[in-house]
């Protein structure tokens, strides 16, 4: 294996929207955006597509328009960011649907595409994207009476079931939209998991499709297998990489091997990151470059011709927690270096 293997699990991640659907009695969507969060949206979208789901969300036009020509006819995609100075051909002929979040996207959409769908995107309180409580109230009686085709706002705090913040944004969303007849959204991923009070009309699960927390029963989609370039011996006293962080107390087995910095793989993550060699927990070792990383082998017995950084037995949130991040920036930050397999139907 000459470089990395990125295995994606097509079966898994449709066993995830599965498995969240279930908990929806509205309809669950598909949120797709960076390339499928750096998995591969030509892939992802038609497995989810045939699985079930019929809206699917990304965060630009552009992504979009790259999107309908994946899943052709039918299927909704609904673009947060909205309708940007020169979307409107691209909203226009991808059929898209731009989540408006101003007056003034709202004005330079009926005028430059009168007639378009639209949604919109309302500000229940995390302070990113939407309407405001005023300027929606000033706004709503015009953007109803266009039958607007979702209304939708995000929670800031839904990966923390505790958070009184969560509380605080569904009594705003529902004070801004309980007497409109239109289909809602609140959830993502952890809106789902926070039970039908979040729920509304229509959920958009992201990171819980590719394995991340805050679905914990999610199974991993993503698999990484770095191959290991060289094995040598290393006294006790003597370093490996970069800098001199790790010297060696005890005669160890170090492996060098086929990825780093440059593969997604955070120089940062190197002191609490670990991989496996089979069955054996290994310990990386010395500073993350590159294109290199070393790791300790003493005790894995046989060396294999891969290491595994991500998959059965570790997650994408392990990993994020090494380098002191989330899930969803080691999936996004997976480099283009890595060949690509996908397995399932």
């Amino acid at each position: 294996m000459a470089a990395p293997l990125l295995t994606i699990d097509l079966d898994a991640l449709a066993s995830n929207w599965r498995t969240l659907a279930r908990q929806m009695a509205g309809e669950t969507g598909a949120v797709v955006k960076a390339d499928a969060y750096g998995l591969g949206a030509a892939q992802v979208a038609p497995r989810l597509a045939r699985e079930g789901a019929r809206t699917f969300f990304v965060a630009l036009a552009e992504e979009g328009a790259a999107l309908r020509r994946i899943l052709g006819e039918g299927p909704n995609i609904c673009v947060f960011n909205g309708h940007m100075e020169g979307d409107a051909p691209l909203i226009r002929d991808a059929r898209l649907v731009p989540m408006l979040n101003s007056i003034d996207q709202m004005v330079m959409h009926v005028e430059v595409l009168p007639g378009h769908p639209f949604g919109i995107q309302l500000d229940s309180g995390m302070n990113r994207l939407g309407m405001e409580p005023a300027e929606w109230a000033a706004l709503r009686d015009i953007a109803t009476q266009q039958a607007p085709e979702l209304i939708m706002s995000h929670l800031a705090c839904a990966d923390d079931p505790s958070h009184a913040m969560n509380a605080h944004q569904l009594r705003v969303f529902r004070e801004m939209t309980d007497d409109i007849d239109a289909p809602r959204s609140l959830s993502a991923t952890g809106g789902i998991l926070l039970g039908p009070d979040y729920q509304f009309d229509v959920a958009r699960p992201g990171i819980g499709l590719y394995g991340g927390l805050p679905f914990v029963d999610a199974v991993p989609v993503a698999h990484l297998d770095v191959p290991v370039i060289q094995v040598r011996d290393v006294a006790p006293g003597e370093s490996v990489g970069y800098g001199n962080t790790w010297i060696a107390e005890r005669p160890s087995r170090i492996a060098t091997i086929a990825a780093g910095y440059a593969d997604g793989l955070h120089r940062i993550m190197g002191p609490e990151a670990w991989v496996y060699a089979g069955e054996s927990r290994c310990k990386v070792v010395g500073r993350v470059s590159m294109d290199l990383i070393g790791v300790d082998v003493t005790d894995a017995g046989t060396v294999p011709d891969a290491v595994e950084v991500l998959g059965r037995h570790q997650s994408i949130d392990t990993v994020a927690d090494a380098a002191g991040t989330i899930g969803y920036e080691i999936l996004t930050a997976l480099g283009p270096r890595y060949r690509r397999r996908y397995v399932g139907s």
